[in-house]
């Protein structure tokens, strides 16, 4: 007969083996998560992302995307890398910043390839067993799972925290039919009266303490929307070309966050600190190539441009920006080519060209002291 205490206690010692920070274990219960859910995607704060609403309150039963689940095995993996160069990419607007999670390679086959190695360790040691691994590729609460796992607490950016690792991991999630002990859950939200997160988000996307519109975070604005970003959020976004890391830059917690040992997630140097004019020169085919294998190369080619552009135009005026961003604007798209000619005027109308990343790389540098010495 299989000792499940034993087993769960292996479970987690395998998950540090395979390289996840820390492992917990929780049941699929979350139907106390399901009326916020609910509320959330009424309000239309997902926006476009249709996938959010599409399968109902399926994203908050995990037992119904695997018939027979008993327990969530919840796995978070840093991402950090040492170096990363918050303040002096965010700080230099000629400069693109890439959020930093997406330096490295895309981390869904890795986290995959990890839990379903953890899913086949458990099948040897105890026979018959339906497991299936989930990182970002089905709806599934990921964060609540994993509060739940006791592996930290949802802060007020809706992100998780954890007291000893802050926010800068990936999660994952393995679904198993054993009835395994459950963790206890992490009872106690740390925030407290902190609102640096709130504060500090430059589209103001934060809008009640653990609500996020998406349709005004830089995030969503630069990796899910398809189409034009709205143009009172344009010089907002700074240089910012995918993604955003404010809230977390900003967050006390994250002076515990552990850089990564994963070499897959090492920074890229084309994608690292890059020159917005190098990128700008970039053709399809260069993008391709260097975001081969990586979570970028997603929001495909027009998107880049489309963001670069952005950038472009909330960078200091220069002769050089302007020829660069005339010589692409009649081979254009009409997506691009929009953005181009908004970030044309903004070079044209210098008074108006206030570099939102430098404003916040200062503020960031001047209240938050606290980030790992090496990142």
């Amino acid at each position: 007969m299989t000792d499940f205490h034993q087993l769960a206690d292996d479970i987690k010692r395998w998950g540090r083996e395979l390289g996840f920070a820390e492992v917990g274990i929780t049941d699929t219960n979350l139907k106390s998560h399901e009326a916020a859910l609910q509320a959330w995607l009424d309000a239309g704060h997902h926006g476009e992302m249709d996938y959010m609403s599409r399968h109902g309150m399926l994203r908050a039963r995990p037992d119904e995307l695997l018939p027979g689940t008993l327990r969530v095995i919840s796995a978070r993996m840093d991402y950090l890398p040492p170096k990363a160069r918050f303040g002096e990419i965010l700080g230099n607007a000629e400069k693109g910043y890439v959020s930093r999670y997406a330096l490295g390679r895309d981390y869904h086959k890795l986290l995959r390839s990890r839990l379903k190695k953890l899913g086949e360790r458990i099948q040897e040691a105890c026979g018959d067993l339906q497991f299936r691994p989930f990182v970002d590729s089905a709806p599934i609460m990921e964060r609540p799972l994993a509060e739940k796992a006791g592996l930290g607490w949802v802060g007020k950016h809706s992100l998780l925290l954890n007291p000893e690792g802050g926010s800068f991991f990936f999660l994952g999630e393995l679904l198993v039919d054993l009835p395994l002990p459950t963790d206890a859950a992490f009872g106690e939200e740390k925030c407290g009266k902190c609102v640096a997160c709130m504060t500090i988000c430059p589209t103001q996307a934060i809008v009640e303490p653990y609500v996020v519109d998406a349709r005004r975070c830089i995030s969503y604005l630069t990796i899910e929307l398809k189409g034009a970003i709205p143009e009172a959020m344009r010089p907002l976004i700074g240089n910012r070309i995918y993604g955003c890391d404010d809230c977390q830059l900003i967050c006390p917690w994250n002076r515990f966050a552990h850089l990564s040992q994963e070499p897959d997630f090492a920074p890229r140097s084309a994608l690292h600190a890059p020159d917005l004019l190098a990128l700008w020169a970039w053709d399809e085919n260069t993008f391709l190539k260097i975001t081969e294998g990586s979570p970028i190369r997603r929001i495909g080619f027009e998107r880049w441009q489309r963001n670069i552009a952005v950038a472009l135009g909330n960078a200091p005026p220069s002769a050089a920006i302007i020829d660069a961003l005339n010589s692409r604007l009649a081979g254009a798209s009409e997506l691009v080519a929009e953005h181009i000619t908004w970030a044309l005027k903004r070079q044209q109308q210098p008074t108006s060209s206030i570099n939102n990343g430098q404003q916040k790389a200062r503020l960031v540098r001047a209240i938050h002291k606290g980030l790992p010495d090496s990142a």
